[in-house]
């Protein structure tokens, strides 16, 4: 690594590391927000309930997409920090290359069996005779065709991101959400005929996501990095072991966060397709601080992994503790913001009263969650950094398959409608105090005496 990497994980002002880190990963984690929530917005301008609650259903199939880049970024871009922490560069080199392809093939896979079992694929999701044709065409392009360099894009940002590489990481992601807005009214309203609406949607996405996935690999190319570089050797039988036993977790952990979409989904699709279309708003808006908090953790990953192979306890406790207050403080605003501001979001996207009446409701209890889910991830993210994938994943299945979704159950058995907005609150309250005791028990356990 460069002498400037060097110094954000091991010298520099753990604040001012942690903002380097983490600013360019924020701004490009709400870009890729804005251009999802501008598919819906755009589609929006339709007001067409039909067309936005096709969209709305693929966000947890998209976001299945995006788990496949966790497996192979997140644990491959864990290991390589730490790996560097232990300076062994040849080993993260060989890493890095397994990852890549690791990534592709997934990607490949994932698209394939989309388009094989489109239609049933479709009929669980919730689609109903109003919603299948635009449901279908959206995913054809947005997770079909555009499959591979989506997950190739995350995966490298993610790959670059662990040795230090941020700003560019940032600014790759950043460039695709951005040529994904411009695009949208382009394909949407003047190259497509009215009706295809979403179908433009779907192709200006894929198109974006081919074009940041190419900006990645020219960058890389050029910048002649040791690490970031295709080897012809695998990394050992533990350093496979090791990527597997980050990247799993973090996927699994992903794939039952959409999971919890598909429930929602489904149980607001039993009460009508109005309710449908204002939870798919207000889960694309809720999202929004959530990814703030994806992103100071993105960002601090890397620090956290390379101290805690390095024996730096205390450094890697400062830069947990700086990441935990700053993220705190971002929920705190989102919470004043949207508590405010709920109804004009939701007009926003849709000009429907009834749509923007109930959404406005849904938004006003959903978002009171958000600093539980920051301490929820947050705690999954330092696990992750430090090559504990059993913690985590002790963590995301517990959350998600033992709290959140038998709690969207039973609240929707209970109080109906919004028990089903309810749920997060109800069941975060739960993970946080069994992230907060599993934490206290592992540092208690390795860092006491050393910090």
């Amino acid at each position: 690594m460069t002498g400037t990497n060097t110094d954000i994980f091991e010298r520099m002002p753990v604040a001012k590391a942690v903002r380097t880190m983490a600013v360019p990963t924020v701004i490009s984690q709400l870009i890729v927000l804005i251009y999802n929530i501008a598919d819906t917005f755009f589609i929006g301008r339709t007001n067409d309930p039909y067309m936005v609650a096709g969209a709305s259903l693929i966000l947890p199939i998209f976001n299945i997409t995006l788990s496949l880049s966790g497996l192979a970024g997140v644990g491959g871009g864990a290991l390589i920090s730490r790996l560097l922490g232990e300076k062994r560069p040849d080993e993260a080199r060989r890493v890095y290359s397994f990852s890549v392809c690791l990534g592709i093939v997934l990607s490949a896979l994932f698209s394939l069996m989309t388009l094989i079992f489109m239609r049933p694929l479709m009929s669980m999701l919730g689609a109903g005779a109003e919603t299948y044709n635009y449901a279908s065409g959206y995913a054809f392009f947005v997770i079909v065709c555009g499959g591979v360099p989506t997950v190739l894009s995350n995966t490298l940002a993610t790959l670059m991101r662990s040795v230090g590489e941020s700003r560019r990481a940032g600014f790759g992601i950043t460039m695709g959400g951005i040529i994904n807005i411009a695009l949208d009214p382009l394909f949407m309203f003047v190259f497509l005929p009215d009706g295809m609406e979403i179908i433009g949607a779907g192709i200006a996405t894929c198109l974006s996501n081919c074009i940041a996935c190419a900006y990645f690999i020219i960058v890389i190319i050029r910048m002649k990095n040791d690490v970031l570089h295709l080897s012809r050797e695998l990394p050992s039988r533990q350093s496979i072991a090791g990527i597997f036993g980050v990247g799993l977790p973090s996927s699994i952990a992903t794939l039952l966060f959409d999971l919890d979409y598909v429930v929602i989904d489904r149980l607001m699709s039993g009460y009508n397709d109005i309710a449908l279309a204002a939870v798919g708003i207000v889960l694309k808006a809720e999202r929004l601080p959530l990814n703030v908090g994806i992103g100071i953790c993105q960002g601090m990953m890397p620090i956290i992994a390379y101290n805690y192979s390095a024996k730096n306890y205390r450094r890697m406790n400062d830069t947990k503790n700086y990441s935990l207050r700053l993220g705190l403080i971002c929920a705190a605003i989102s919470i004043a913001l949207y508590e405010i501001f709920a109804g004009q979001i939701m007009n926003v996207f849709i000009n429907d009263a009834r749509t923007v009446a109930l959404g406005t409701d849904f938004l006003r209890i959903r978002v009171l969650a958000t600093p539980l889910m920051f301490l929820s991830f947050f705690h999954v993210y330092l696990f992750n950094g430090f090559g504990k994938g059993g913690y985590a994943m002790f963590l995301g299945v517990t959350r998600w398959a033992v709290f959140n979704i038998p709690m969207l159950f039973l609240l929707n058995r209970i109080v109906g409608i919004y028990g089903i907005v309810w749920s997060q609150t109800a069941a975060d309250i739960l993970t946080v105090a069994l992230s907060l005791i599993t934490y206290g028990y592992y540092a208690k356990r390795t860092f006491a005496a050393r910090v």
